[in-house]
Parts: structure tokens; C-alpha cells; sequence
């Protein structure tokens, strides 16, 4: 692979996909805690189930499950922020599911559920921009510590990016920190590869939609 280099056109791109891992840490998807969106995207976010799991759209009353499965520090060791209580991760989910300011982008969060255990275990998130027949999503996961390790996070990535590709979109974006081979391996399972893109430390993925 060429040295990986910043792309300086790429600045509009991740201002519009800005929300891609804020569930976990405190960036809020770079929210302005003083605005609120109307939730009106071009795309909201629906059941999908896989074989062992069921990716549930976000509600605030997951906040107190999440605080206990987002609550090792250690799941920050790449993607920055800390872990936060139940009553700060309310106040977080409802800003995300308040919806962007932007009408023209979407935030999609969605809880990952355990089916055989039925409990919660993580989060996938997809940012969706652009018109009908060209639409982008970046999309990130984190799965809690106590679930590593059983290909959750991957069955949870293919079946976003497969959702994702019913709902129009063309192009999956993900950003991965470069000595973060688990999600490496996660990416790769959901049909992207990396590029010679950087940005803010991390080199940006991309595949196709619909896995």
C-alpha cells in the first residue's frame, strides 16, 4: 500500500459523516448540544435482524443497559472519550434521536441485541448523506468487552451494510484507527477495504453497500 496521506478533499465529506462513533465516546457526534433536528432524514433507521442478533433503532430508554455495556474503559483506547452513566448517556441518546440539524443527513443508531441471551451488547451507527441514487453512509460499532471475541461486531457490520444497500445507499465508509486489528478484521467482514485516506489519525474504508 502507497504511504497513507491526508486527502484534503475528503473536508466536506467528514463534516457531513461527522457522527460515526459518538455513541461511545463524548464527542456527541459532534452535536451542538443547543440544537435539536426534526429526526426528518432521508432515511430512518428499521429493525434488521441477523442470524444470532437484532439491531434495534435507538431509544433513550437504552441508556441505562448501555451505560453497563459501554462502561469498560478500555473500549476507549482507540476511539478517545470515557465511559459515562446512565444519566449522561440519556441525555446523549436523546439528542441523537432527536435527529440532525441537517435535513439532508440522517443519523441511524441502532442497539445490538443478543437474541439467545436477550440482552444488549453494543451499538452500530450509519450517517447517510447525499440524494437517492447516490447516497454515502459512514458507519461505526462497538461491541461491550464482555462479547468480544464471538464475531458480534462482524455479523452486526454485515448486517448494517446489507440494510444500509436496501435503503439506497452506495458507498459505506468507516474510519479505523491504524493498530486496531480487531476492527480491521470487522471492516473486512463487512465487504470494505482500506485506502491511502487519513483523517484525525485514522484511515478511512470504503466498500459497497448491500454485503
Amino acid at each position: 500500500m502507497a504511504p497513507l496521506t491526508p486527502w484534503p478533499d475528503l473536508a466536506a465529506l467528514i463534516m457531513k459523516l461527522a457522527p460515526w462513533h459518538a455513541l461511545a465516546t463524548g464527542a456527541n457526534f459532534m452535536i451542538d448540544a443547543r440544537s435539536r433536528g426534526s429526526g426528518m432524514g432521508v432515511v430512518a433507521a428499521g429493525v434488521v435482524e441477523t442470524g444470532r442478533l437484532v439491531l434495534l433503532p435507538l431509544k433513550v430508554e437504552h441508556a441505562r443497559e448501555m451505560a453497563v455495556v459501554l462502561g469498560d474503559p478500555a473500549l476507549h483506547a482507540f476511539i478517545g472519550g470515557e465511559p459515562v452513566d446512565a444519566a449522561a448517556l440519556r441525555a446523549r441518546y436523546e439528542r441523537l434521536v432527536a435527529g440532525s440539524p441537517d435535513p439532508d443527513v440522517s443519523w441511524c443508531n441502532w442497539v445490538i441485541r443478543l437474541r439467545d441471551e436477550g440482552c444488549l451488547v453494543g451499538t452500530v451507527q450509519a450517517t447517510v448523506t447525499g440524494p437517492a441514487h447516490d447516497r454515502v453512509a459512514e458507519i461505526a460499532w462497538v461491541v461491550g468487552t464482555p462479547w468480544q471475541g464471538r464475531g458480534i461486531a462482524g455479523e452486526a457490520a454485515r448486517g448494517l451494510v446489507a440494510w444500509l444497500g436496501r435503503q439506497e445507499v452506495r458507498t459505506v465508509v468507516a474510519h479505523i484507527h491504524p493498530e486496531h486489528r480487531a476492527s480491521a478484521a470487522v471492516a473486512t467482514a463487512a465487504g470494505l477495504t482500506p485506502t491511502d485516506v487519513v483523517h484525525e489519525g485514522e484511515i478511512m474504508w470504503t466498500g459497497p453497500a448491500g454485503g
